[in-house]
This record gives structure tokens, sequence and C-alpha cells, in this order.
């Protein structure tokens, strides 16, 4: 390949600085270079998915932004677990509570984009974006959606000397003395916070919100009479209804929960478009390579279709889910877009 040198003058009018650029010399020289660039392609590819055949080959991270001991836990043991005994590799699961989750997720939006850390994310991932005036990450850009692994509705429940047995009731109840009825959150911005803000919204309700300091402290006042409603995951109340020590008034989904068929959801009681669901998700620090994601989400489809897995699930009132890295993409835009809203709509804050 032949270069004409040419002068071109740099630096300040007047000045003797110059420099040499060079340019083909023919258009063959082109083709020419065009082959080269081509091939350059072809190796980088090559070394991505050869780096993927290699991947894992040292131990692999997921954190998790919330304490031991809920199903975001247990979601990054079952996978820790299958991954090592597929891969022959150990799995770390790392617990970075507080912050309303924004703590662990900023720590794994700086880990390296290897595919080493990967991280769990549920409903909080998709409403902080729109409750913290400022989060130490970017949610949409740091971040790779690698799978949708599980969910589970919420459930609309009452203490049973509430006068109400169905939402219509709780309804009519609550519009005959507006403020006079109040619910508990495990805090602003939580799933059952925002469920029953939409609730509200579109039944037409004026409640008051009780917010505390996580699901436990809320489901036991919420026994103890000293609140009266609350939206809460199947798995931290579904004992409690059916030893008789809350009332199941309606699940949140569009269709009914098989671990409550018996109870209708919101929509169909008289709430039309009330659909929300409790979700769980891995996500991995963006710039991730496409094939150790597509890697990562082959995997976890399959230890997610393990008939073992679905029965742990299923034993704690959560649905095993699945599906592309694509379809997960779609799913958290759509989520963040819906809960921003609700959230700039009840004047949520971060507490």
């Amino acid at each position: 390949m032949v270069f004409r040198p040419v002068t071109v003058a740099a630096g300040a009018p007047g000045s003797a600085q110059s420099r040499i650029l060079a340019y083909p010399a023919s258009p063959l020289d082109f083709i020419s270079i065009l082959i080269f660039l081509c091939a350059l392609c072809v190796l980088c590819g090559s070394s991505l998915f050869a780096f993927a055949e290699g991947y894992p080959n040292k131990p692999i991270r997921i954190v998790v932004p919330y304490p031991p001991g809920g199903f975001n836990d247990t979601l990054a043991r079952t996978l820790g677990r299958k991954l090592t005994a597929s891969w022959k590799q150990p799995v770390i699961v790392d617990n970075r509570p507080g912050g309303g989750t924004t703590i662990g997720t900023g720590l794994a939006a700086k880990a390296p984009a290897d595919g080493y850390t990967l991280l769990i994310v549920s409903f909080a991932f998709a409403v902080n974006p729109g409750l913290y005036k400022e989060l130490p990450y970017d949610s949409a850009k740091d971040f790779m959606p690698v799978i949708l692994a599980a969910g589970t509705p919420n459930l609309l429940v009452v203490n049973p000397a509430l006068p109400a047995k169905s939402v219509p009731d709780l309804i009519r109840l609550a519009k005959s003395k507006p403020g006079g009825l109040n619910y508990a959150s495990a805090g602003n911005g939580s799933s059952n916070h925002l469920s029953m803000e939409l609730f509200s919204s579109l039944a037409g309700l004026n409640l008051v919100h009780v917010p505390y300091k996580g699901s436990v402290p809320a489901v036991t006042d919420l026994i103890g009479g000293q609140v009266d409603a609350m939206f809460d995951n199947v798995p931290n109340v579904i004992q409690h209804v059916k030893a008789g020590k809350l009332r199941a008034l309606a699940v949140s989904s569009k269709e009914r929960s098989d671990f409550l068929p018996d109870v209708p959801t919101v929509a169909e009681s008289g709430v039309p478009g009330f659909d929300v669901s409790v979700w769980f998700g891995v996500v991995s620090p963006a710039g991730t390579p496409a094939p150790v994601v597509a890697k990562l989400n082959a995997e976890f489809n399959r230890i997610l279709g393990l008939a073992e897995v679905a029965q742990l699930f299923h034993a704690q009132g959560v649905d095993p889910r699945g599906g592309s890295v694509q379809d997960f993409a779609a799913f958290l835009r759509q989520q963040t877009a819906t809960w921003t809203k609700v959230v700039k709509d009840s004047g949520a804050r971060a507490e």
C-alpha cells in the first residue's frame, strides 16, 4: 500500500509548526484498508466469543442490595448453587443492604464489566429513579439486563375486625369517612406503598399512609389492629391469611394467583386497569460482553426451568419467570416509566 505525504499547517496562523498526514495513493488502497478493518472486526469478535467460551474461570459475585433472609437473597443463593454445580466455579453472595438498595446497586455499577459481578434487582430498581433526586448510578446506562427471574403479586389484606370483606366493601367504607382509614407499608417508595397509592388514585380514595421500616413490623401492627389495611408480597402474608389473622380481599396482578385461586383480582373487583406484580431479576454492569450475557441468560433459563427450583419458589409464593435479554430490557423500560409517574403523582420521596 502506497501513501502520499501532505503537509498541513498546525498551530497559530503564521506558525512554523506543521504535521505530516498520509492518505491512500489509489482507490485500491481504500479497498485494502476496508479489508484490514473487516479482518480486525472479525478478530475482535472472535476474541469476545473466545472469552465467553472460557467464562467463567474464577469466582462470580452476586450482589444483593438487601439483608439476608428475603426472596432477593433466596434467588441469589439458588442461582449461585446451581451455577457452581454446572460451571464448577464458586459463587459468592454479597449482601449489601441500605439506602433503599442504592448502596449495593451503586457498588455493582462500579464493578468491572466482565461478567464476574452480577446484581439482583427488583421493584426498587425501577422505582428509585423517580424516588431519589440523586442516585450514585444511572439504572438505564450503568447496567445491562440479564434475565427476569421471578415474580409474585401483592395481596390486599385487612385486619379481620375491619367491616370489609371485599374490595367494594373497602371502597365504600373509605369513601364514607375520607381520611378515616389508614394503611401500612414497608416504607416510602416500597411496592406496597405504591400499590396502595395506585389503588387509591384509581378508586378515588383518601387513605392515610403509615410507613414502617420493613414489612415485618408493618404486618405485625396490621394483625394487632394498629393499622387497617396493606398491600404486601404474597410470601409475607399468605400464612397469616391461612391462619385467619388477616383477611385477603384481592391480588394485585392481572390474573388470579395459583397460591390463592379463590381470591379475586383488584381489577375484577371493581378497579379496572389495576395490575401490579413484584418482580425479581439479574443485571450486570454496562459493557459486559454480549456473548457472556447470552451465556448467563441461557444458564439462568435452564435453572429456572428445573422442577426443584419451581418447587422452592412456589413454597414462598413466587413464580419462576425467565425469557430473553431483550424481553427483560423492554420490561425494565416499561416498569421505570410506570412507577416514575406513580411516584410523581403520589408526591413520594425517599426517606
